[in-house]
């Protein structure tokens, strides 16, 4: 129970449900929203635990994502954090209090179907987070219960307002929830001061015309457009960061697509068979594309996509069901 709307609604469907519930609010990087957790738990007449994962969150999240970007490549820390964390560390926490299952406010559906159980989108496609649950395996979606896969974010707004949870209309948390004001350039700086990655260098063409100078490579990212101060007749775009030889490398909008990618780190819920014919997604907020997977992580486009960015979550949908994932390691 984070404190927010969605997992409030959660507990208390379950309830309604005839379950007997437990509420669990991690404290991850700050001191959380306990209070409004509390509140609802003590509402509803459930009994409330609070997980201290600092430590834990510190070592798997928060260096993990400055270690990415030192290296050039933009992680995507939520993917990471329901690998790790939610559905690690908490999902550790909810055996050692005796629970059967593992409930979050998350926007998937895990459908039991022709034997198996499967994760698949959300019915609200707008607010689908099937993207950052990859990593999981058969054996916790047969334990995870997800109530709101079904449901719209305005429906589940209206269902708490109709039963008076207090969190009914609170904000959404936005962007990373460990970077003070979306500000990540001075979160790396304030962890790393002195990295190679954070040093100035040169901008250059793909050609390796010097165009300009660049505030550290870690403060750039594929696609990138605004921000780099440089002047030229067309638009430019980066499109490759080289952290060893301290360059940002910039290009035209074609020189920013790419015919596929390669993938590391992959796991697969349910494995296909190789050549596959699936969608993918290359980022949290892309549309799905076309793809053909091969065996040795090799990903080919029907159609290039924009800015392929190493570090970003790969996901890997059949229809509406998800796969697996990887990370991305490389444009091809």
């Amino acid at each position: 129970m984070s404190g927010g709307v969605d997992s409030s609604l959660t507990a208390a469907i379950l309830i309604y449900r005839g379950f007997e519930v437990v509420g669990v609010t991690m404290i991850l990087s700050g001191s959380g929203e306990v209070a409004d957790a509390q509140r609802v738990a003590a509402q509803l007449g459930i009994k409330h635990y609070v997980a201290d994962f600092r430590k834990e969150f510190r070592a798997e999240i928060e260096d993990y994502f400055v270690s990415e970007y030192l290296r050039g490549r933009t992680p995507n820390p939520c993917v990471r954090c329901n690998k790790k964390i939610k559905f690690g560390k908490l999902f550790e926490f909810a055996e050692y209090v005796g629970a059967d299952y593992l409930a979050t406010g998350h926007y998937a559906r895990v459908v039991f179907e022709d034997g198996r159980y499967r994760l698949k989108k959300a019915a609200d496609l707008k607010k689908d987070q099937s993207y950052v649950l990859y990593n999981l395996t058969p054996e916790k979606l047969s334990r995870i219960i997800l109530p709101l896969g079904e449901m719209t974010k305005t429906e589940t707004r209206g269902v708490a307002e109709k039963i008076n949870l207090p969190v009914a209309h609170k904000p959404d948390s936005q962007e990373i929830c460990f970077i003070p004001n979306d500000d990540y350039k001075s979160f790396i700086e304030g962890r790393c001061r002195g990295s190679e990655a954070l040093r100035a260098g040169e901008i250059v063409d793909v050609s390796g015309n010097v165009l300009g100078v660049h505030s550290g490579v870690a403060n750039y990212t594929i696609g990138q457009r605004k921000g780099l101060g440089i002047a030229a007749p067309e638009p430019l775009y980066v499109v490759k960061l080289d952290v060893e030889n301290r360059r940002v490398i910039v290009g035209s909008n074609a020189e920013v697509f790419a015919r596929g990618l390669t993938a590391e780190d992959v796991h697969w819920i349910y494995k296909p068979e190789f050549p596959a014919r699936l969608q993918c997604k290359i980022r949290y907020g892309s549309r799905v594309a076309d793809c053909t997977v091969y065996e040795n992580l090799r990903v080919e486009f029907d159609e290039p996509q924009r800015a392929v960015t190493a570090g970003q979550s790969v996901v890997f949908y059949d229809g509406e069901e998800v796969l697996g994932g990887g990370i991305i390691a490389g444009t091809i």
